[in-house]
């Protein structure tokens, strides 16, 4: 099973647009030697998205699932890997160790979109998106609830603190499923090592 070869985590970051992720995403890989792994990045270089037919938005792009999973398989498995994309569920849940959701204050994320310049019709979808909590309940449907933590990304303070606490979860993974695992395993487990305590 892919989980037991791993000795680093398999983190996803997801979230609306605008709220933080690849910020977060570089922050995170920098400070803890993971890979950030934006999924943007990795249709571009395969070429596996196709140009939506929507007038009010060309530049989206529709993404072959299959194949998305078929190009960063043997990373996933391999672990270590900071996931950086605005929909989480396709990714195997066995794959997966922890799920951050960044949440953002709907004016503040208003203003970001606005600054990117989308179109009226994309800003309300995503905007619609986020007051809905469509993307937390689509990552608590898709993985088991425990690892699926809702961080607020309002500002930058919000940014180093959720990166903090990412970082500390990070440790204490590497040392109870990593290189550094102990062997007296069912001693019962320290607060820190689970995700409910990214909760704050």
């Amino acid at each position: 099973m892919p989980a037991m070869m791993r000795t680093a985590p398999n983190i996803i970051v997801t979230g609306t647009p605008g709220v933080g992720k690849t910020t977060t995403c570089e922050e995170l890989a920098t400070k803890t030697g993971l890979h950030h792994l934006n999924i943007n990045e990795v249709v571009k270089k395969h070429n596996i998205g196709e140009a939506s037919n929507d007038p009010d938005d060309p530049n989206t792009k529709i993404v072959d699932e299959d194949r998305l999973l078929d190009c960063i398989e043997n990373e996933l498995e391999e672990g270590g890997q900071i996931v950086d994309w605005h929909a989480c569920d396709l990714f195997p849940p066995s794959m997966i160790d922890l799920v951050c959701v960044l949440r953002c204050d709907n004016k503040t994320l208003y203003d970001r979109l606005k600054a990117r310049n989308y179109g009226e019709k994309k800003l309300q979808e995503n905007m619609d998106c986020e007051i809905m909590e469509v993307l937390l309940d689509e990552a608590r449907e898709a993985y088991d609830e425990q690892i699926v933590v809702e961080l607020r990304s309002d500002k930058t303070e919000d940014m180093d603190s959720n990166i903090e606490r990412i970082e500390q979860w990070i440790q204490n993974w590497k040392k109870d499923n990593g290189k550094d695992k102990v062997e007296a395993q069912g001693e019962g487990q320290r607060d820190e090592d689970n995700p409910m305590f990214l909760h704050g």
